[in-house]
């Protein structure tokens, strides 16, 4: 099924280009509504001196807010408009600011949802938010590399996990139209029925009609993310598809893992879901 309704979740000005064009290139190939979101965080209300609310400030910073709102729109509505894409705008409000936090209950009705990979500056998105409580696949366009509407060789980074399932089948608009896509399963344990869930998931991808194999990686100590970066490396694959968190959140801030890794420096565009 493809991708009709689609979410671009714009945090800055600085990543509003890079989001704008890659979602609005999804919409322009798959002939989907797309939608722009945006939020600015409410000013805070000081006390002045005489124990008011300060208005001249407050007023101050919501002009500050809608101009920044005003100019990220634009540079959506000139990548909708030029492409003749069918579009809206939602400009929200919130204590926090963070557009993925405002966009859930949009992204709760949409197909897919683009998001930037997280950026020096601290302004990026909380994806987090979005993987856990929207419960809509997320395609995280990453710093330096080109945005992309469709994809030649795809990974699926397999563990047996019940998120790898729902990223994988989630992905299957990508997959179908890829050249090829590689289940790739690194370290897997010595059960064996991970290993058959990479066949027997390789096996149902091919019954779609999609083309599929199967590859074992060992990590020799490295760490997981860094083998499937040799991996997309190695097969110039343009796409990653992962399974978000199938380790616990805290682990992964902890000890960092996979799921970091993607939101903030994994080389190609990614696609999560859990």
């Amino acid at each position: 099924m493809p991708f009709k309704t689609i979410l671009a979740i714009i945090q800055s000005a600085e990543d509003a280009e890079r989001v704008s064009d890659c979602a609005g290139a999804l919409a322009a190939r798959y002939e989907a509504h797309l939608i722009g979101l945006h939020a600015e965080a409410l000013p805070v209300p000081y006390t002045s001196t005489i124990g008011f609310p300060d208005a001249e400030f407050i007023q101050a910073s919501t002009e500050v807010n809608q101009e920044r709102s005003k100019k990220i729109e634009a540079i959506f509505r000139k990548h909708t408009t030029d492409a003749g894409i069918a579009a809206e705008w939602r400009s929200l409000e919130s204590f926090s600011g963070d557009s993925a936090h405002s966009g859930v209950a949009s992204a709760r009705s949409c197909d897919l949802v683009v998001a930037a990979q997280s950026g020096s500056d601290g302004a990026s998105p909380d994806v987090d938010s979005l993987l856990y409580e929207a419960g809509r696949p997320v395609l995280i366009t990453p710093h330096d590399a080109p945005c992309l509407a469709s994809f030649r060789r795809v990974i699926v980074a397999w563990n047996g996990s019940r998120e790898a399932s729902r990223a994988t089948f989630d992905a299957l608009p990508f997959i179908l139209e890829a050249e090829s896509t590689e289940i790739l399963l690194v370290d897997p344990p010595e059960n064996p029925d991970v290993v058959e869930a990479g066949a027997d998931i390789a096996a149902a991808l091919e019954r779609h009609g999609a083309n599929v194999t199967v590859h074992t990686e060992a990590s020799g100590g490295l760490a997981t993310d860094d083998v499937i970066r040799g991996r997309l490396a190695a097969t110039g694959a343009d796409l990653l598809v992962l399974g978000a968190y199938s380790h616990s959140w805290l682990r992964e801030l902890l000890f960092g893992g996979v799921t970091r890794t993607v939101l903030q420096s994994m080389p190609v565009t990614a696609f999560l879901s859990r």
